[in-house]
């Protein structure tokens, strides 16, 4: 699976947690970039990447991210 892959099924998911229709996200989108992107929604956007792709991430990996771009990374050397 490539990038060109996950970001829309990112797109699709943050748009759930985040209650939105619709989100634009790039490597170097924050949660500074989206209003509703706080700490809670964060625990629970976590959860529905690792559902919806069948993975866990350590808690050393979840506190490195700084951007979607490194999540993205996270799934697909998960996922292979």
């Amino acid at each position: 699976m490539t990038r060109k892959d996950i970001y829309p099924r990112l797109g699709a998911i943050m748009c759930e947690v985040f209650d939105l229709d619709s989100v634009d996200i790039n490597d170097t989108t924050t949660a500074d970039d989206i209003p509703e992107w706080d700490s809670l929604s964060h625990i629970q956007l976590v959860v529905a990447v690792e559902k919806a792709f069948g993975i866990k991430f350590s808690s050393r990996e979840i506190m490195r991210w700084q951007n979607v771009g490194e999540l993205a990374d996270s799934v697909i050397a998960k996922i292979g």
